[in-house]
């Protein structure tokens, strides 16, 4: 008698409830990535990450799409952190590669999906590392929805980066972070013609870096829940049992759940365990739906608006579209035929 009456059910309440959800499961990965932002903006030495890479774009780009094996990020902390690194002096062409690259290609995303999955979560033998022929071999056979999602994923983030090359910050981002990087290279120019660079206290640093990531932050999250609204409304108002029949269509599936994946904006570390129980799917069309919705989903697009251009955000959303749909068909069936000719 003392206790609250619990509330109807509501399609508001159902609303509310998977936006917090998602909120939830999403915001600690923005708080990270803001934090590591301002860090990097406080204490990473301009022109470090250039001078590191190697002076070939390509080959800088190739090595930029592994950069997730060492520093792991899933896709709502990368845009902030991206931000910075290219202000930094990262290329943008590495920087667009990381982006796309580092929410699949880092060993939590491939445990998880092995897990998902129920693949071998033990995909080597440390023996095999010396034999890479043994490797590729063990991980077709063990783990082919791993492998196929990792270097897939790893193949369209080189491919968007290697694209980029071509183009000027000027043309690809907004014009606030274009001009931060053209003054960060004046200074940088200024440092190396005779004047001493000025030391700065750890302190001062540091409460730089917690003001940069408190501007992070806030830009950052208000783009986050404008797109985490749109999919908690699809998530909860409309009828899912219309996927099992789309899944029959094998002209619209892949497509359909790529889009599907840019509606439910599900982070890279759980995806897989919302595709592996879509058994109507096809393993080309779960192939998609795990590379795509990483790189592109609802609440990335509001995020990337941020740093890109409008029509590059525009041109990401179909180009990557076409380029993952069009190649986890082949992809799938060679990863499939390579594991089905091993005894």
């Amino acid at each position: 008698m003392f206790l609250a009456a619990t509330p109807e059910p509501s399609r508001l309440g159902d609303v509310l409830m998977a936006f917090l959800s998602i909120v939830f499961e999403g915001a600690p990965y923005i708080l990270i990535g803001t934090l590591l932002s301002g860090f990097i903006d406080a204490f990473l030495p301009s022109k470090l990450i250039d001078r590191a890479l190697p002076r070939n774009k390509v080959l800088s780009t190739l090595i930029a799409g592994f950069l997730g094996l060492v520093f792991p990020v899933c896709e709502c902390a990368i845009v902030p952190v991206i931000r910075r690194l290219v202000q930094k002096g990262l290329p943008l062409g590495c920087a667009v590669t990381y982006m796309l690259a580092a929410p699949i290609v880092n060993p939590i995303v491939a445990v998880s999906t092995a897990t998902a999955f129920k693949e071998s979560v033990k995909l080597f033998q440390w023996s095999d590392l010396s034999h890479p022929s043994l490797l590729i071999e063990h991980l077709v056979t063990a783990a082919p929805m791993t492998l196929s999602r990792l270097s897939l994923g790893y193949t369209v983030a080189v491919l968007a980066g290697l694209l980029v090359i071509f183009f000027k910050p000027s043309q690809i981002l907004r014009s606030k972070i274009a001009d931060s990087i053209d003054e960060a290279a004046r200074g940088t120019e200024d440092d190396t013609v005779g004047h001493a660079p000025v030391k700065v206290s750890f302190d001062t640093k540091l409460v730089a870096a917690m003001r940069t990531a408190m501007r992070d932050f806030l830009d950052t999250g208000m783009y986050f829940a404008i797109g985490v609204m749109i999919t908690s409304v699809f998530n909860t108002q409309v009828n899912q049992a219309i996927l099992d029949r789309i899944a029959g269509n094998g002209l619209i599936a892949t497509p359909a759940i790529m889009l599907l994946a840019v509606v439910l904006s599900l982070c890279s570390t759980s995806d897989a365990f919302i595709a592996a129980p879509m058994a109507s799917f096809s393993f080309a069309a779960k192939l998609a739906f795990l590379v795509y919705g990483p790189m592109m989903d609802i609440k990335l697009m509001f995020m990337y608006s941020g740093v890109f251009k409008r029509r590059i955000v525009i041109g990401m959303v179909f180009g990557l579209l076409i380029v993952v749909g069009a190649l986890s068909g082949p992809w799938s069936q060679l990863i499939q035929s390579l594991a089905n000719s091993k005894p």
